[in-house]
């Protein structure tokens, strides 16, 4: 049976990566994001291998989550595979430097966000005893590293949420796992440093960071493993990384 999957932040980086390696795998996809230029094209292009249904909201107002998941038409209401990808980094300072709007959307994307979509989609999980959840978290949750202080404080938070819900879901026939990347070159940096272009860039000079392409793999790799399997926490950096804060670079 072609099972269903729902995407976070589908529009860039894992996520769309995701998209499309699901897509190419016959699995079909409720695509969500805030961008609805990327969503059209995504959906365009996908649509060509599977069904493909695109959702534009803001994933921080659970209102607008639930009528999200609400408005899913009937061909898309069962969701087997859920991937809480969105998330994002803003700015990188000092506790005392930090800027409170910042800390606001790390928190509310990375945290709550998760928590809001997770919330909608589980109940139909429960009810069928069946459905797969990968949480993305990061390195990030692992270990914090200077500077890093409120979006390694979210990003522990996913880590946490991802142990309580595999508790709390034991025995409901629903998996739930995450995988954890290290440094990705996506637009993650672009983010953070606030479109500050040549900053971002260097992150990743002087050695081969993994690409969204990587994290989508193994993503998939994780979801199509036989049911009594699940891969519950993940790890993967490239491998000149060895922590948060030890990268070997040629330069």
């Amino acid at each position: 049976m072609t099972k269903t999957a729902f995407i976070t932040g589908a529009t860039s980086g894992i996520g769309k990566s995701t998209a499309i390696h699901f897509a190419l795998n016959g699995i079909n996809l409720v695509l969500c994001g805030r961008r609805q230029d990327r969503l059209d094209a995504l959906k365009e292009e996908l649509g060509k291998e599977v069904q493909v249904y695109t959702l534009n909201f803001d994933i921080r107002n659970k209102e607008s989550v639930q009528e999200a998941v609400d408005s899913l038409p009937k061909e898309f209401s069962q969701i087997d595979i859920l991937i809480n990808n969105a998330g994002n980094a803003h700015g990188m300072d000092t506790i005392q430097d930090g800027n409170t709007d910042d800390w606001d959307a790390m928190l509310d994307i990375n945290v709550k966000g998760l928590l809001y979509v997770s919330k909608a989609l589980i109940p139909q999980m429960v009810a069928r005893k069946s459905g797969h959840i990968i949480n993305i978290g990061s390195t990030a949750g692992k270990e914090v590293y200077p500077k890093g202080n409120v979006y390694c404080a979210s990003k522990h938070a996913v880590d946490a949420i991802n142990q309580g819900m595999r508790m709390d879901l034991n025995g409901t026939g629903i998996r739930v796992g995450a995988v954890n990347p290290g440094l990705v070159e996506t637009e993650f940096s672009n983010v953070r440093f606030k479109g500050d272009e040549e900053r971002a860039a260097n992150v990743y000079k002087g050695f081969k960071a993994l690409k969204p392409e990587d994290i989508a793999d193994i993503i998939h790799f994780v979801v199509t493993r036989p049911y009594h399997v699940n891969i519950a926490d993940l790890v993967v950096m490239p491998t000149a990384q060895a922590s948060s804060t030890m990268v070997k670079k040629d330069v």
